[in-house]
């Protein structure tokens, strides 16, 4: 059996590659049963998320998150993902879970963009700075014509510091101590946010707006009122109408129902459903996370970063 570590995965998951092969797993689907979510106490999470393809791949997903580590400097999430082959069992590769997690979450929420963002896109917020947040900002420079990288966390040191790490590998990064959206063409927010942190009334007309976090019922990065507003495209329904406390706490309110969600990403990238549909509309991009792209972009590792 082969271990990809995580070094190995950043140069086997390559930005255009991946982007790819997620986009091929979208159209083709694959069996992925809702994530099993079990507390490990008061605030950790163990998460367990499978996906196979018959005849073809099987893979699963291991997954704690601990939100309390970044007093002990340690990272808030630890994965790890087995690839099997899907007609004999057999045990192929044992991938570093957390970069896996972080490529293809950028890399998902990329894939997004590239039917809801507008093409010229050139200011982009972050808000949080840890390893997804790392990620975004590579995958979006890939893509649009960034002059602008501007980086909001709450411990404005890590800002600081990612800035500085991006900028040293040429991107246009800086720290910024507000996390106002008004003038950026894209938000992209990967926080573990139980309040919002993104206000309706404050989005300027023509961003897109990619919400990362949140990822328990609880838990929101954005307030009703923006989605209510704007286009607004899930990963998967099942998945966000079950965990995304952003939609799940603005349904709650009474804000709108489940037929205000305008697609899922699947449906964009089929062509079954258009994205954005004018310059000046405010669109929305909510991810809990689908098992498809973990398996979509272990196959792709363990292929050798080439798609077949």
């Amino acid at each position: 059996m082969h271990m990809i570590e995580a070094a190995e995965l950043r140069y086997r998951l390559p930005w255009p590659k991946l982007l790819h092969a997620l986009e091929n797993m979208f159209k083709s689907g694959c069996e992925a049963p809702l994530r099993h979510r079990h507390m490990v106490g008061a605030d950790n999470t163990l998460l367990l998320m499978p996906a196979w393809q018959a005849g073809s791949y099987t893979g699963v997903k291991i997954v704690h998150v601990a939100p309390g580590n970044a007093a002990h400097n340690l990272k808030a999430v630890h994965a790890a993902y087995l690839l099997s082959n899907a007609n004999t069992g057999v045990p192929l590769a044992l991938l570093e879970g957390g970069e896996l997690t972080d490529r293809r979450t950028a890399a998902a929420s990329l894939l997004a963009a590239t039917h809801l963002a507008r093409p010229e896109s050139r200011r982009l917020l972050i808000l949080g700075a840890g390893r997804v947040a790392t990620a975004l900002a590579e995958a979006y420079a890939q893509h649009f014509p960034l002059t602008e990288i501007a980086l909001w966390s709450r411990r404005p040191e890590q800002a600081v510091a990612l800035a500085a790490e991006l900028a040293a590998h040429g991107l246009p990064a800086r720290a910024t101590s507000s996390k106002h959206p008004g003038g950026f063409d894209i938000v992209s927010a990967a926080t573990l946010a139980t309040a919002p942190l993104i206000l309706g009334a404050e989005v300027s007309p023509g961003t897109h707006v990619d919400l990362v976090g949140a990822f328990r019922p609880h838990m929101r990065e954005s307030d009703a009122a923006l989605l209510a507003a704007a286009r607004l495209v899930v990963d998967t329904r099942a998945g966000c109408l079950a965990e995304a406390g952003d939609i799940v706490l603005a349904m709650e309110e009474g804000a709108f129902t489940a037929s205000h969600i305008a697609a899922e990403l699947a449906e964009l990238c089929r062509g079954e459903v258009p994205g954005r549909t004018s310059a000046e509309q405010v669109t929305v991009f909510k991810s809990v996370g689908w098992a498809g792209e973990d398996l979509a972009a272990a196959i792709l590792a363990y292929q050798g970063g080439t798609v077949l």
